[in-house]
């Protein structure tokens, strides 16, 4: 049986770890052709290998370098169907508002949020010349509530593409392009383990507030990006598709 993405070329930002990794996974799968993009090198070409697909090294901060990642995908592909804007990073120096520096928010902001507008900017053009394309742009639970333990440019940065995503989702919906945000909750992924492995007890305060008692899996946040890649969501635009476990939903967890 052919996969819901049979035929159609992805494109995969922060592919070499994480949600992205199983993301670029999945996509096979499913029957794309993908293309890995990421700055780690190494990592990157490994994935790319490991589902037959493409790697391209490539800063999505970067202007130039993002709209030759795209102009190139085209040019050696045909069309991009799919484009999953999912680089970010969450570094330890991103705390609360009283301690946290400009240096470190701007950099958050710029890595998370100018990278998925930079990404969109140069991918929506193409895929109105075929008249349809998904964009998944990876938004977070952290977009939809307040917390004590406190990240302040990653919050922002995530309520930031959450508002970009609703407004490209309406503005290019009767051109066949939809654009929806992912928001995943606490994910059990490498840059969640190395911010929480610096301190277990934010770890612990924060997961007995997701309902089902766990961190979820990477292949469950893929799962549903391919859902929201595919033909399944073809009636989806500008929404936030949370994926949390819950988190967003309670009020007292259960014992």
């Amino acid at each position: 049986m052919q996969g819901r993405l049979s035929g159609r070329v992805a494109v995969v930002t922060g592919a070499a770890s994480g949600i992205g990794l199983a993301t670029v996974r999945r996509f096979a799968d499913e029957g794309a052709r993908v293309v890995c993009v990421d700055v780690d090198v190494e990592a990157g070409t490994r994935a790319a290998a490991e589902v037959g697909g493409e790697f391209v090294a490539t800063d999505v901060a970067d202007e130039p370098a993002v709209r030759e990642l795209f102009d190139g995908v085209v040019a050696r592909h045909g069309r991009i169907d799919v484009a999953f804007n999912n680089a970010g990073i969450s570094p330890p120096e991103d705390d609360s508002i009283l301690t946290t520096g400009l240096e470190a928010w701007e950099r958050v902001l710029r890595v998370n949020t100018t990278s998925v507008y930079l990404c969109c900017k140069y991918v929506i053009p193409h895929m109105r010349r075929q008249g349809r394309g998904s964009i998944i742009n990876t938004a977070s639970f952290v977009a939809l509530m307040g917390a004590a333990t406190s990240q302040i440019a990653y919050t922002a940065s995530k309520g930031g593409v959450l508002a970009l995503t609703r407004e490209l989702g309406v503005q290019f919906a009767r051109e066949g392009v939809r654009v929806n945000a992912l928001c995943p909750g606490p994910v059990a992924t490498p840059l969640l383990r190395e911010l929480f492995a610096a301190d277990p007890e934010r770890a612990a305060r924060r997961l007995v507030h997701v309902p089902m008692g766990r961190f979820g899996e990477p292949s469950e946040i893929a799962a549903a990006v391919a859902f929201l890649a595919s033909d399944d969501s073809s009636f989806m635009t500008a929404s936030q598709f949370v994926v949390d476990g819950g988190i967003t939903g309670a009020y007292v967890t259960p014992v």
